[in-house]
Order: structure tokens, then C-alpha cells, then sequence
């Protein structure tokens, strides 16, 4: 196997042993990126020289570790080459948020994840493509390009984090961050084959995440494997006094529910003994490809073979997640994204006549069509006399939404349904009609509005080859028990294994 293929807990393994180096694996990785991403289109930053250089400082604390013997102390993200979502802040790095508007802001400052990440030194390559302020379900709406999935080029990724599930899947990183406001790390995950990661709201700090909706984004982790997300995950949770939104709970050791590597104990069908997963019927609707259909209803009956208990439920206000999420994000949208004046920061027309000419034209010429679209929708919604009827009722049926979840959870652990209604579809399929891209997410969204975790796992492909997505939903800071129901099922199937060829 190529570096490049490796998951992390493969290569940190390959580290420890000495059988590779940091060095090595970035430069591995980097030649990767230079060999496919022209075709890909998965980065819109890269970061090489200071990449190698990180590595170097991992393969320096590696070799004092092994000769104090430590090697078990080390964190099992060190020398890891990583990609980031370009809406996380990196102190000195270029975040352009896929926007004309920021594309010469270079943030001051560092995001609580980063930090983390350093913490635990961990390689960053460079910042990843997306939808333009994280707005989008395809990666087309980036100020900059389209990225193409690794599986089928003329296919979109998924999105917004599509720049980071397509590095991941093309093996232009060994995994990614991304953030999900509506689905846009797990329907990218679908889309690209990959495992994704939607935490509690509350769980990972936004500090450095440049806001879309406040209430509803998340950052969440991507990679070729339960273990693989499930170690980044671990490394970036945890409360932080800088986020008012930041949660003060105990983060558990997620590598915990996950099979021991090196275990002898066979996958037989009592793994899931006693675990309850329910299957709500709103989430098997009509237009469904039905090669998704098939392959997700297949999964759910090897969960069953696993030991688990299926049980059939409603969530009945599932089909109001799609107007109620594009009232609420646009909303919040409208509000968070009129810093950008063209006084602050970012973009700037040079000849403006007056302030309020540097305002709007600021605006007109730094924003792409769906910015202004979400901004429009979310203006006109808390304006004066449609706020009660648009903005309030929609978080009256938010909270209707997540009482649902809530009523759920006490008869079921976790909650099993498709990811995404289809595989990827062709880029510039949708890009004409705005609802027809917004009900990719249709089978996301109520997971953001409930703020609970939720995970996208490969569960098989359609007849063009591509893959279909198993998402995983668990309650609030529940992330433990969807994590063992994923791994599982994982251990029991093989289409994690699975690579496009590039």
C-alpha cells in the first residue's frame, strides 16, 4: 500500500515502529496532491514548506520519545498530514471562506481546533475548497472553482466541505476538518465514500469558524474510516471559554467503543447485543434513488445481524426541516454576514462615490448568487411584519423538531437513515434550480436543528460506482454509542476498504 492510501491509524502505527517517517508520509502526500489535484480541484491553499517542516518537528519528538520510552504517550495524530475546510481560521494562512469578499484576509489568530491540532502536532498541507461561506451542497457556489469527486470527475463532491471529503477520498491528505451547518460534512461523506462526523452542537468550539448560521454550524472530521474520525474527533472536542456556545461536559475517550486493534474476538452477531436503532418512516420518501433506498435498508438489516433491536418510528415533523432550516440559516446568515461592509475588512470597491455606495457595491461585486440569495431570504424573514410569521414560527417548529428526537431517544439508542436521497449527481445538474441542490440535505438538516451528533457511513454503491452514504444519528453528546454502532457495522462490511481510482 501507497503512503498515501494509508488511514492515520495505519500510518501512526508505521510512525511508532519507525517504518516511516513524518517526513516521508507529508512528502508522500504532497506528491499526491501535486500528481491529482489538477483534476480534483480539492485545495485553494496549499501549504508545503511549512507542512515538511511540521513533520520534521514530529519526526524530532518521535525519535526523543522512543529513545525516553514514551512512544505510548505520543498522541496518535502527530506527524498526520491533514487538510483544513477554508472557513477555520489558521493564524498567517489565507482563509478565504470560498469568497471574493475575504479573498486577501489572512487571520491574526488561530481557531480553538487549530490549536488543538498543534497540540497534538499534527501536519497541516493546506486549506480545502467550499461553497462560498459555507452556503451550498455541491462545492459549485466557491468564488474560485468546482471541485470534482475522485470517484467520478464530472461529478460534484458534495458539499460545502466537498474540498475536504475529495482530498480525503483522492488521498491528498490522511483526513480533514470540515463544518456542518445542514449536513455539509456528512452528505459529503456520503457523496465521496468516507466516514463524517457531525458532533453534538456544543461539543467542538467555533471559536475561528467563520460563521454561517450561529446556531446550527458545527466542525466535524472526515476520514477513511470510523477510527480515523473518530480520532480526530477526540482531538479537537472539548469545552472552550472563548465560545459562549462551548458545552462544559467531560470528553470521553472515543476510541473506547471501537474494536481494539490486534483483537481476536470474532465479529458475530452479538457485537450490537441490546443496542436499539430505529428507523424513521419520513426518512424513506418518494423520489428516493432506489439503488439508496437499497443499499441503506441492506445496512439496516446488518445492523439487525449484529444483535440490534430494530425498531420502526416517526419523527412526524421531519418534512418541516427543509423551510424551517432555510428560514433560521438564512436568517442568521443576513446578520452574521453584514460585517463585511467593505470598511472592516475583505474586499473593498476602490472608486466608491460614498458610504453607502462602498456598501452596496462592496457587497454586489464580493458576494456569489447564493450569498445573496440566503441574505435576501434571511433579510425579508426578520423584517418588520413578517417576523412572527416567518422567523418565530420556524423556531417554534424547530423546537417541535427537536422534541421529536427527544421522544425518539427514550425507545431507541440511535437512529439509522439514509445520508443524502441520492449518489453524487453531475456537476451543473442543479446550479439552475436552487430547491432541487437544498433537498440534498433534505435527510441532514433536522440533525443541526436538534443540535444532536450524527455520523455518514459508506453502506454500498450504485451501478455507476458510486457511493451511498448510511447516516448514524445519536443524542445529544452521544457520540460514544453512534460511534460503536458505525464501527460494527464497519468491521462487518467492506466498503470502507473501497478507493477511487485516479
Amino acid at each position: 500500500m501507497k503512503l498515501h492510501e494509508l488511514t492515520i491509524h495505519e500510518a501512526h502505527r508505521l510512525l511508532l515502529r519507525g517504518e516511516t517517517s513524518s517526513a516521508e508520509l507529508t512528502q508522500a502526500v504532497l506528491d499526491r496532491i501535486l500528481a491529482v489535484d489538477n483534476q480534483v480541484k480539492a485545495y485553494l491553499c496549499l501549504m508545503p514548506e511549512a507542512a515538511l517542516d511540521d513533520a520534521q518537528k514530529a519526526d524530532e519528538a518521535i525519535a526523543e520519545a522512543r529513545r525516553e520510552g514514551r512512544l505510548h504517550e505520543l498522541h496518535p495524530l502527530i506527524g498526520i498530514p491533514l487538510a483544513i475546510k477554508d472557513v477555520i481560521c489558521v493564524q498567517g494562512v489565507p482563509t478565504t471562506c470560498g469568497s471574493h469578499i475575504l479573498e486577501n484576509f489572512i487571520p491574526p489568530f488561530e481557531a480553538t481546533v487549530i490549536e488543538k491540532l498543534r497540540a497534538a502536532q499534527a501536519v497541516f498541507l493546506g486549506k480545502t475548497n467550499t461553497d462560498e461561506f459555507a452556503m451550498g451542497s455541491s462545492t459549485e457556489n466557491s468564488a474560485y472553482f468546482t471541485t470534482h469527486n475522485p470517484w467520478d470527475l464530472t461529478r460534484v463532491p458534495g458539499g460545502s466541505s466537498g474540498g475536504s471529503a475529495a482530498s480525503v477520498a483522492a488521498g491528498e491528505c490522511l483526513g480533514a476538518l470540515g463544518s456542518d451547518t445542514g449536513g455539509s460534512v456528512r452528505q459529503p461523506a456520503s457523496l465521496c465514500g468516507l466516514v463524517g462526523i457531525k458532533p453534538t452542537y456544543g461539543r467542538v468550539s467555533r471559536y475561528g469558524l467563520v460563521a454561517f448560521a450561529s446556531s446550527l454550524d458545527q466542525i466535524g472530521t472526515l476520514g477513511k474510516d470510523v477510527t480515523d474520525a473518530a480520532l480526530l474527533l477526540g482531538a479537537i472536542a472539548g469545552y472552550d471559554w472563548r465560545d459562549s456556545t462551548s458545552v462544559n461536559v467531560a470528553v470521553p475517550d472515543y476510541r473506547a467503543p471501537l474494536r481494539p486493534e490486534g483483537s481476536s474476538r470474532p465479529f458475530g452477531s452479538d457485537l450490537l447485543q441490546g443496542l436499539r436503532v430505529g428507523v424513521p418512516q419520513e426518512y424513506f420518501v418518494e423520489g428516493m434513488q432506489p439503488e439508496v433506498e437499497q443499499a441503506v435498508q441492506a445496512a439496516i438489516e446488518q445492523l439487525a445481524a449484529l444483535g440490534a433491536e430494530i425498531i420502526e418510528l416517526s419523527l412526524l415533523h421531519t418534512e418541516y426541516a427543509l423551510p424551517v432550516y432555510y428560514l433560521i440559516a438564512p436568517a442568521e446568515a443576513s446578520a452574521n454576514l453584514a460585517r463585511y461592509d467593505g470598511v472592516k475588512y475583505g474586499y473593498r470597491v476602490p472608486d466608491a462615490v460614498d458610504l453607502d455606495d462602498a456598501y452596496r457595491r462592496t457587497r454586489q461585486f464580493g458576494f456569489g448568487a447564493e450569498v445573496k440569495r440566503r441574505i435576501m431570504l434571511g433579510t425579508y424573514a426578520l423584517s418588520a411584519g413578517y417576523y412572527d410569521a416567518y422567523y418565530l414560527r420556524a423556531r417554534q417548529v424547530r423546537t417541535l423538531i427537536k422534541r421529536d428526537f427527544d421522544e425518539a431517544f427514550e425507545q431507541v439508542d440511535v437512529i439509522a437513515a439514509p445520508t443524502a436521497p441520492t449518489t453524487a449527481f453531475r456537476i451543473g445538474e442543479k446550479v439552475e434550480d436552487p430547491l432541487q441542490m437544498y433537498l440534498s440535505d433534505i435527510f441532514t438538516l433536522s440533525v443541526n436543528l436538534a443540535g444532536i451528533c450524527g455520523l455518514s457511513i459508506p453502506c454500498g454503491f450504485d451501478e455507476a460506482g458510486l457511493p451511498i452514504g448510511l447516516q448514524i444519528m445519536g443524542p445529544a453528546f452521544g457520540e460514544e454509542v453512534v460511534l460503536r454502532a458505525a464501527h460494527a457495522y464497519e468491521q462487518a462490511t467492506d466498503w470502507h476498504t473501497r478507493r477511487p481510482e485516479l
